[in-house]
């Protein structure tokens, strides 16, 4: 394995967002974790002042599904380099009038709809339980979309997001049945970042980006992937700058609660927990469970 960089924040990059061209001192960086490997090399370098590290979540040929993804090992990932924040960038859907393609949302709750994901980094010996009653960092959430009006793109601050299983779309039953929920966008890879980035105690915001209205919407045609392509084109350069005037506007030093979300989350006293498991999960529960 490579030396570890250290860096101040993680970017994903989802559908269409698969590098960061204003990086500078750019390197790549391959990753091994006791989950095994991230969906792809990390591209580390400058972003204005802060050392950054860019993961196409997909991987840059987009060769794995969302069902596919190795949730786990791109988050401990980030751990490992030292992550301070981290920014995600996704594709969804709309299921609200009001939210256009090219449209940005930067939603606050989701609500899972997954089947087949690990979303945790404990069990098998340790017992943890951390908040997600508020699963986004609202410091973050906050920075990201002044950024966007700044980069004038049309957004909208908080929201819910359905997270689905995937590969397919939704029926058209389901996407009403979202609606009614009172969901307003709908994509399939975020929730479990979400989840564990706060069990990583990494502060996560994401940015969603409308290609299309979800099919409830039978004045539009039902989407298509020729259809997501031509919008996911005009919402990467828009990411891409919202990101770039973010990351600059993001203060290190900022007290932020999540940095300690496992203070108290840890059930499973020390002397209990296997040896093999804190030193799996050393650069989560070090602090908590072999303190230097």
């Amino acid at each position: 394995m490579a030396s570890l960089a250290s860096i101040d924040i993680g970017i994903i990059g989802g559908s269409g967002f698969y590098q960061m061209e204003a990086l500078t001192n750019r390197r790549e960086i391959e990753l091994d974790t006791p989950f095994g490997k991230p969906s792809d090399a990390f591209l580390v370098g400058e972003l204005g002042s802060k050392t950054v590290a860019f993961l196409a979540r997909h991987n840059r040929k987009h060769n794995i599904a969302p069902t596919e993804l190795n949730f786990r090992a791109n988050i401990y990932a980030f751990k490992m380099l030292g992550a301070r924040y981290l920014i995600s960038a996704s594709a969804v859907g709309s299921l609200q009038q009001a939210y256009a393609p090219t449209h940005f949302v930067f939603p606050d709750q989701f609500i899972d709809r997954t089947r087949h994901r690990v979303d945790t980094f404990f069990g098998d010996g340790i017992v943890a339980h951390v908040s997600l009653a508020d699963p986004i960092c609202d410091y973050l959430q906050k920075v990201l979309y002044e950024a966007a009006v700044a980069n004038k793109v049309t957004s909208h601050l908080g929201g819910t997001y359905v997270c689905m299983e995937g590969p397919q779309f939704s029926t058209r039953a389901e996407s009403h049945m979202y609606r009614s929920f009172g969901a307003d966008i709908i994509g399939m890879t975020n929730l479990q970042e979400a989840k564990l980035a706060r069990e990583a105690e990494i502060p996560y915001a994401t940015i969603a980006m409308v290609t299309d209205y979800d099919c409830w919407h039978e004045e539009e045609e039902a989407v298509t992937v020729d259809m997501v392509l031509k919008i996911l084109k005009q919402n990467a350069d828009a990411a891409a700058a919202t990101i770039a005037s973010a990351v600059e506007n993001i203060d290190l030093a900022h007290a932020n609660p999540i940095h300690d979300a496992l203070q108290f989350a840890i059930l499973t006293s020390a002397e209990h927990v296997p040896a093999e498991r804190v030193e799996q999960l050393q650069h989560i529960v070090g602090k908590y469970l072999n303190p230097k």
